[in-house]
């Protein structure tokens, strides 16, 4: 059973690309930040293209981002080595005509996409831009999103996608906001691919969560699709749709009526303790009510506090843990993610 929880693992999967941070955070100032338990340097260069570097000078591994910004390149705090956008050494102040050969270090490829900054942490070779996450109707006018959300979280990451699969812990972590009649007991339908795992559920004929009830043009009396998608990393897609009561369900095409709420969750580790959490929600109706947006993020940051307390709460309990754990038949599908994780992690060891 406790090979179920590679949480203790220092491994992670790298071959992918995960997000670094909201777009607007980086600017032309030194930013150090800890991902994948590697130290890297983030700024914008003259023309406002994102770099990122490791973050140790070659000579004595001062971190660059105690230096200093000098058009595209970073230059060290100590003796003034200066490296360009691919990590190259191209200036060596004290012994100018000399550019140590081996002063290198390891650059990475960035990418600015949904107003995410993605990193590739694996091979460079293999970083493809297309495959970043597609965010459908992003640029829609009859869609709205809400403000971009960020938080850290003292936990391993996979505590936080098993989180992310699980439509049942609304019922009590979520009492104010997402919890509604069905969330606790009806059954979950799974499906997955070599890359993505989802937990699905119609409730029929019930009332909808109080975070939903304003939303929705039909009334209280609604069928509602709980979809909890897990995409190999850590990538979590989870869409709530609402219908008029008697028009849900798998066999029935979503009605023109319908709202759907998405919510893109994108989780980072920073090692195997501590994770970052961003995260925005796009909707098919009320595109131009700001009120109902910042409604949304207020409450979408209220719960996703509420599970921040649990799983560093989970997190801590586990790590310590004196006696054995169990699970349940609701970590079904959290399991199965884990152990597609694990495999891709020893895909790329080999």
């Amino acid at each position: 059973m406790a090979r179920e929880l590679i949480t203790d693992s220092p491994k992670f999967v790298r071959n992918c690309w995960y997000v670094a941070g909201r777009s607007a955070d980086f600017t032309a100032e030194l930013n150090a930040v800890r991902l994948l338990a590697e130290d890297i340097v983030i700024f914008r260069g003259e023309s406002g293209e994102p770099i990122a570097l490791e973050d140790a000078c070659p000579h004595r591994k001062l971190p660059l981002s105690k230096g200093s910004i000098s058009g595209s390149t970073v230059v060290c705090g100590y003796h003034g080595l200066a490296f360009n956008c691919k990590g190259r050494c191209v200036a060596a102040p004290t012994q100018q005509d000399a550019i140590p050969k081996r002063a290198v270090v390891r650059s990475y490829p960035v990418e600015d996409r949904w107003g995410f900054l993605w990193i590739w942490m694996g091979d460079e070779a293999l970083a493809d831009t297309g495959k970043i996450l597609d965010v459908p109707n992003y640029d829609s006018a009859d869609w709205a999103r809400t403000q971009r959300g960020a938080m850290s979280m003292a936990c391993n990451y996979l505590y936080i996608t098993d989180n992310l699969l699980d439509p049942s812990h609304v019922a009590w972590v979520h009492l104010t906001s997402f919890a509604g009649a069905g969330t606790d007991n009806l059954p979950l339908d799974m499906e997955e691919d070599d890359d993505t795992l989802t937990v699905s559920r119609w409730i029929y004929a019930q009332s909808a969560p109080p975070y939903y009830l304003k939303m929705l043009p039909f009334g209280d009396n609604c069928d509602r699709k709980q979809h909890y998608e897990c995409r190999l990393p850590s990538t979590a897609i989870n869409m709530s749709v609402y219908t008029k009561a008697g028009l849900g369900g798998p066999d029935k095409p979503v009605p023109d009526s319908a709202f759907i709420n998405v919510s893109y969750n994108f989780i980072t580790p920073i090692d195997k303790d501590n994770s970052l959490y961003f995260w925005f929600q796009h909707r098919n109706m009320h595109a131009d009510d700001k009120e109902l947006s910042k409604f949304m993020f207020e409450g979408a940051t209220m719960a996703f506090n509420e599970d921040k307390d649990v799983l560093e709460g989970v997190h801590s309990g586990m790590k310590n843990r004196k006696t054995p754990f169990l699970n349940l038949g609701l970590d079904a599908g959290a399991m199965r993610f884990r152990r597609k994780v694990e495999a891709r992690i020893e895909a790329e060891l080999t």
